[in-house]
């Protein structure tokens, strides 16, 4: 594999996920203290794959899934009381992320129900996140930025964000948007 090759997908993965692989795996591997074949297990990816793509070897994942679960374990080690917890709640709470069904819990929910409490409680951001990088690539999703912006600058906004954008900031956008609303 060439180097221009990794600069490349590297890029790539800037573009479609805010930062390296390599960063987003390296910061679960020292968090968690597991080792790389652990987190491929609970992400459902194979060891060879994950190392893949954090070389930069790989680009995308292809599985939306596999990013569902990815937000997942960031999620749950970004939680004010995640140091708190045990080994064995951790593995608890990584058995629970391994086991997530392939839908997206966001989508498994009937229409009707999805704005009820108990379904806004599941992380939207994350499952909004989930569904766009699954369906486009970064510059697809910028592609239909500029294509709604002059008539919808709210959608493509969102678009932006949500699609390309860190989550901290879909967050910070999601708390903005549901406070006016």
């Amino acid at each position: 594999m060439t180097d221009d090759i990794v600069i490349r997908n590297r890029a790539r993965q800037i573009e479609w996920y805010g930062e390296p692989l390599h960063d987003r795996f390296r910061r679960l591997l020292d968090r968690l203290r597991l080792p790389q074949s652990a987190l491929a297990e609970v992400l459902g990816l194979s060891a060879p794959m994950l190392s893949q793509l954090m070389s930069g070897q790989r680009a995308k994942i292809s599985n939306p899934a596999v990013v569902s679960r990815l937000m997942a374990v960031e999620s749950m080690v970004a939680e004010p009381g995640f140091a708190a917890l045990s080994a064995d709640e951790v593995r608890e709470r990584l058995d629970q992320v391994r086991s997530q069904n392939t839908t997206p819990s966001y989508l498994s929910v009937p229409t009707a129900q999805r704005s009820s409490p108990a379904a806004r409680s599941a992380d939207p951001v994350a499952g909004i996140q989930a569904l766009l990088r699954g369906l486009a690539s970064a510059a697809e999703i910028e592609d239909a930025a500029r294509l709604i912006e002059a008539h919808h600058p709210d959608l493509a906004t969102m678009l932006r964000v949500y699609g390309n954008g860190r989550t901290a900031e879909a967050r910070a956008h999601f708390a903005r948007v549901m406070e006016d609303s």
